[in-house]
């Protein structure tokens, strides 16, 4: 089964299919990416995924799986040979569980808060608020790290590829903006963290250079306005 052929169905652009691109870079796998277009959903994407129709949906052999953190926890069970994406020890997979919930649940809807303010007080408000909800994640950093470079230790775990995944967008936002989220002043471990996330072997060529999200970005904005206008 574990050398099936495997495919993706997502967009680079995507933080969420770039948890799963990621996930498989670790693992060593071979895959195919298979680039959808979110505005017209090929039938192959309704038809892996008919509940949400949407990415990224992991395709291995006859099977079909949708979410992108039980994508990544179904590769590490899979592929056993490469590296650990969660922990071995049930404790501190918990844990790791624990602050991958609080990524998704409680920080992520902020950036998407961000996204949606109207006018510059509005959005340093939300700016303030996501610099205060990295502030926990700094803490857990210094403690699941133990003084090594990455969550998952010397090598990116669950929690690095939650929160990695979101980096791009965030240089992204602070090249258009000017928004600055990673702060050195508040959380300087996360700072240093996310530098070398991005650099890492696995990472680089699953996600897009924050200069191409711009372009991306300003298209979406130009859109909106052009939506809004009619």
């Amino acid at each position: 089964m574990s050398t099936s052929i495997v495919k993706v169905l997502g967009t680079q652009a995507s933080p969420f299919a770039n948890r799963v691109l990621i996930a498989l870079n670790i693992k060593c796998v071979d895959y195919e990416f298979i680039q959808e277009d979110m505005s017209n959903k090929s039938e192959l994407l309704l038809k892996s995924n008919p509940v949400h129709k949407k990415i990224p949906v992991l395709i291995h052999g006859d099977n079909t799986i949708c979410e992108s953190l039980v994508i990544v926890q179904y590769i590490d069970e899979t592929w056993t040979n490469g590296p650990s994406i969660l922990p071995s020890n049930p404790l501190d997979r918990a844990i790791a569980r624990f602050w991958v919930a609080y990524i998704d649940d409680k920080w992520l809807p902020l950036m998407s808060d961000l996204g949606k303010a109207q006018g510059e007080e509005a959005k340093l408000e939300v700016q303030e608020k996501l610099q205060e909800a990295l502030v926990p994640l700094e803490e857990a950093f210094v403690k699941c790290s133990k003084g090594k470079s990455f969550f998952g230790g010397d090598n990116i775990g669950y929690i690095d590829i939650t929160l990695g995944c979101i980096l791009g967008w965030i240089k992204a936002i602070k090249i258009m903006l000017g928004i600055e989220i990673f702060v050195v002043t508040k959380t300087p471990g996360l700072v240093n963290w996310g530098d070398r996330f991005l650099e890492d072997k696995f990472v680089k060529g699953a996600m897009l250079e924050p200069e191409k999200l711009v372009e991306i970005l300003e298209l979406h904005l130009a859109k909106r306005e052009a939506n809004n206008a009619n």
